[in-house]
């Protein structure tokens, strides 16, 4: 525990900005843009660089501040329960993905925690960027699948990446 408080307390917010650069920002808002272009899902990216000392000192998971972060930004409130989050905790590496009801009960733990590891494989080699768009078309698969259609549905979560 007392490593992980360090790793968090030495990964300031501009840390963000150094793995994923405005570039990197902007190529994942454009895939999560053509990803909803090809499903009636709605796809959520948020990123994080560490946790706060609250946080720290309550030991909370990365997956436990997902479901905070879903809750928080509403991804929860789309009209066909159909929202994703893929949260990235710069300071952990770890990536969770927290589904709407809709859609998680269609797809699965098993599936989420595979996409999920599959991202962190990309994080490993530094390859963020890549890893998070990896991630979203992994995510785009299933919402396809589960929802099918043109994008014939309105934009109800925002396409750019909220840095947290």
């Amino acid at each position: 525990m007392v490593m992980r408080i360090l790793r968090h307390l030495l990964t300031p917010p501009w840390r963000v900005r150094v793995i994923l650069p405005r570039r990197s920002l902007r190529a994942i808002e454009t895939a999560i843009r053509d990803s909803e272009a090809h499903h009636r899902g709605q796809i959520l990216f948020a990123v994080e660089a560490s946790l706060d000392f609250v946080h720290l000192l309550r030991n909370v998971s990365a997956r436990q501040r997902a479901v905070e972060v879903f809750s928080q930004l509403r991804v929860w409130d789309t009209e066909h329960n159909n929202g994703v989050l893929i949260y990235l905790l710069l300071a952990d590496r770890t990536v969770e993905i927290v589904a709407d009801r809709g859609v998680h009960t269609r797809v699965g733990v098993e599936s989420w925690e595979q996409i999920c590891r599959e991202m962190e494989s990309f994080f490993q080699r530094n390859r963020f960027e890549d890893g998070v768009i990896a991630g979203i078309k992994a995510v785009t698969r299933h919402l396809a699948h589960h929802y099918p259609g043109e994008g014939s549905t309105p934009n109800e979560l925002p396409d750019t990446a909220v840095v947290l």
